[in-house]
């Protein structure tokens, strides 16, 4: 029986890490209020995305019981040379959809952006309207991470954050 190597896996890492990526969130479906709807490993896209932005900060980490970052899957540090595990984080703006309601999010690598948009333009909605209508992106590119969560309501008040470790 073949095994997927750790160096295999370090591959594919490197092979995400020199790809755009973001993290798109998204208002779900209303139904899963009532009756929680677990994620399903063949979706390819978010069920009804409100917008996405580019990552914040992306970087390798080890596990590590001392590390400084902490997620649900574990304890992490940075790491200077290629790993198996990317830390990625995403910080929303206080502007981003100040009203959307969220139960849902996925991280897309090789998203593709739309031509001609603001230099320095970081969020990104599929129809945007203060952009002539124009769709800012333009291939959503590959659904890598997706998860479903209570909903929450958006607050122009509140900068989300979302911060995931990705083991290959």
């Amino acid at each position: 029986m073949a095994i997927l190597t750790t160096s295999g896996r370090t591959a594919m890492a490197l092979a995400i890490m020199a790809q755009p990526i973001y993290l798109a969130w998204g208002a779900g479906s209303p139904t899963w209020d009532v009756t929680p709807v677990a994620e399903d490993p063949a979706a390819a896209a978010l069920v009804a995305e409100v917008g996405r932005r580019a990552v914040t900060l992306a970087q390798y980490v080890t596990p590590d019981p001392a590390g400084s970052i902490i997620v649900p899957n574990g304890t992490f540090s940075p790491s200077a040379t290629p790993t198996n595990n990317i830390y990625c984080r995403f910080n929303f703006d206080f502007t981003d959809s100040p009203t959307a309601t969220i139960r849902e999010a996925g991280i897309f690598v090789g998203t593709q952006i739309a031509s001609g948009l603001p230099a320095g333009q970081t969020y990104f909605v599929p129809d945007d309207t203060a952009n002539g209508g124009i769709n800012d992106v333009t291939n959503p590119g590959t659904l890598l991470v997706l998860e479903h969560f209570p909903a929450f309501t958006r607050s122009s008040a509140v900068r989300q954050s979302f911060e995931y470790v990705i083991t290959f």
